[in-house]
């Protein structure tokens, strides 16, 4: 066997290593399929510019082709759970929210929870707020745009 062949099929074996090392993220099997390619052509006794290029080529073209397909399928779609879930969701106020006095409830999916204006501003009960963020077990938010009074 041709010894730069030989050199191709151990830098092959390096760069599969390597991804073995590194699960899902497809760091280094662009240039083990380059190695292969190379490999194959120092076989053919092809002289070592060519299969320099080849590698070179056929790695750096399938990094740039198929990697930013591969990653969209790789990457895991982040679902927002429990409280997250809750931050920009709409809701009315149940009891006037004065940051001053500590007081205010929101009606959040069907659930009471303790209220408090983002910008320290008071809210009546009937106003339609989003939520802005969630500090343990207190919502804060602020009124939306349209006022909706709602019957309690």
């Amino acid at each position: 066997m041709n010894w730069y062949a030989t050199v191709w099929f151990i830098l092959m074996v390096g760069f599969l290593i390597i991804e073995g090392a590194c699960p899902f993220h497809l760091v280094s099997i662009w240039f083990a399929i380059g190695a292969l390619v190379a490999g194959l052509v120092a076989l053919l006794n092809a002289a070592l510019w060519l299969q320099i290029t080849l590698f070179l080529v056929i790695s750096c073209g399938l990094l740039a082709a198929l990697f930013p397909l591969v990653k969209k399928f790789l990457r895991p779609k982040i679902q927002k759970t429990n409280v997250d879930a809750l931050v920009g969701e709409k809701c009315y106020v149940i009891a006037r929210i004065d940051n001053i006095n500590g007081a205010g409830q929101v009606k959040l999916r069907g659930m009471e929870w303790s209220a408090r204006s983002t910008n320290d501003e008071i809210i009546e009960p009937g106003t339609l707020v989003i939520v802005n963020r969630i500090e343990g077990v207190r919502a804060y938010v602020s009124p939306v745009e349209t006022r909706e009074e709602v019957k309690m």
